[in-house]
């Protein structure tokens, strides 16, 4: 097909219901619908209740996509509402202001700030760790989401909050990120209507941007570096546009920004881990023999990420199989271009997923195989670098991806090395947010290694 193809000369997915179309599908196993998509074609249009999107199905097309993010610019409702609520940050921003944050924000990710922030993620891993019992049934999705948000907090104000700042924070920090998947699940009128739970988490945001805006106050007046991630948003001065930082409210927002990306993602990413180490006991024992070797019967520190290696592999695999960031994200086309021969017009929405390309079977054998040992360069050629995508890609691939693998590769290993971790049940479905996760019940039981 040319350029000048028209939208309906891409196939439409089959199971498309009058007035809904493929919502419920993808709420019903969002994963089994999207990986299902490839052996229709290259693009596949679906139908959103009234809205139409066109999904990217393999991995040159989605490169595509995010490499040219000023033709496939974030946008769209999903985007809007998302940005409503977080502010104009890093990750919600348009393309015209992308630039100038990311050049300001990089610092701030320098690999040399990189074991300070280390250090407070040992500590957090640590003191959560070490506050376990002998044969206690957790609620691991909430211990995992309440590690990573005291991670976050603490990685960006260090010590500049009381304990009992800090634990209102962090409490507030989970609220505001299940705001954000409130209004990034619901019909914009259900996340609009003035309900005492909706009323409570504008509380919660309300209060933290109050921490920011006084915490920015008092660190302009020092000028102190404090070696957290505040600090560096302070510094930050863009020496290749106009010379000028950040303003307190583009702080706040990269604030919440940083807070939302992180937190689900590496507790979503941490519980999967546990899960599938739970059940393929040879793995675990691999994790654990490293870690007894590697730690030598302490926490995990930041210098011991390269040492980590089977351990990292683990993680990269448990990315693979479940992308904590979401399986599926929007783009939207700011003029008329072309897309794998096909014309597609301004404004149409384009999907993307990392669920879909990660379960290839072109491109990964066995794809649904929980298989660490895939990653194992010395013994098994690696899929193509496009292929894997935890992270997204292009200009506006995750800032903090490395800071997000450090910090459950650091947490799986001291887990591991201290606690078996077994579930009480297996999930119903697969959870996408550590909210889903609690309601569906798992709780693990931890029992004392050492």
């Amino acid at each position: 097909m040319t350029a000048r193809s028209r939208p309906a000369d891409i196939p439409m997915a089959p199971g498309g219901l009058p007035g809904i179309g493929h919502a419920p599908a993808l709420l019903r196993d969002s994963h089994a619908f999207l990986t299902s998509l490839p052996a229709h074609g290259d693009l596949v249009r679906i139908r959103l209740g009234p809205d139409r999107a066109v999904v990217v199905c393999t991995p040159e097309l989605t490169q595509r996509v995010l490499r040219d993010d000023k033709v496939f610019d974030k946008g769209g409702a999903l985007f809007d509402r998302i940005r409503e609520w977080l502010g104009d940050g890093l990750g919600t921003c348009a393309h015209h202001r992308h630039r100038r944050q990311r050049r300001l924000i990089q610092p701030a990710f320098h690999h040399t700030r990189m074991p300070g922030y280390g250090e407070t993620m040992t500590a957090g891993i640590d003191e959560v760790t070490r506050g376990w019992a002998d044969g206690q049934v957790l609620d691991m999705p909430g211990e995992m989401g309440a590690l990573s948000a005291r991670i976050a907090v603490q990685t960006m104000f260090r010590d500049a909050l009381p304990p009992d700042a800090l634990r209102q924070a962090v409490d507030d920090v989970t609220a505001v990120v299940r705001g954000l998947y409130l209004r990034a699940s619901a019909p914009a009128v259900v996340a609009e209507l003035p309900l005492p739970g909706h009323r409570r988490l504008r509380r919660a945001r309300a209060r933290l941007r109050g921490i920011v805006t006084t915490i920015v106050a008092e660190r302009r007046a020092s000028g102190a570096d404090r070696g957290d991630l505040l600090s560096a948003l302070l510094a930050a001065r863009d020496l290749d546009g106009d010379g000028r930082g950040l303003s307190d409210a583009e702080i706040g927002d990269q604030v919440l920004t940083f807070f939302a990306s992180g937190l689900e993602t590496t507790a979503l990413a941490l519980v999967w881990a546990l899960r599938l180490l739970a059940f393929h006991p040879d793995a675990e024992r691999r994790v654990r023999a490293e870690a007894d070797a590697v730690l030598a019967g302490g926490p995990a520190e930041f210098g011991h990420l390269s040492e980590l290696e089977f351990t990292r592999r683990v993680v990269t695999e448990v990315l693979r199989l479940f992308p904590p960031a979401g399986e599926m994200f929007t783009r939207t086309t700011t003029r008329d271009t072309e897309l794998g021969g096909r014309r597609i017009r301004a404004g149409t929405t384009i999907v993307y997923s990392s669920c879909l390309i990660h379960h290839r079977g072109d491109l990964y054998e066995d794809p649904a195989r929980f298989d660490p040992d895939r990653w194992d360069r010395a013994s098994r050629p690696q899929p193509p670098r496009e292929a894997f995508l935890p992270f997204g890609g292009g200009a506006r691939k995750c800032i903090g991806d490395q800071f997000a693998l450090a910090e459950v590769v650091l947490g799986l290993a001291t887990i591991v090395a201290r606690w078996s971790v077994r579930p009480e049940r297996a999930p119903r479905r697969h959870p996408r947010t550590v909210a889903q996760w609690r309601r569906l019940g798992d709780r693990m039981r931890v029992t004392r290694i050492r």
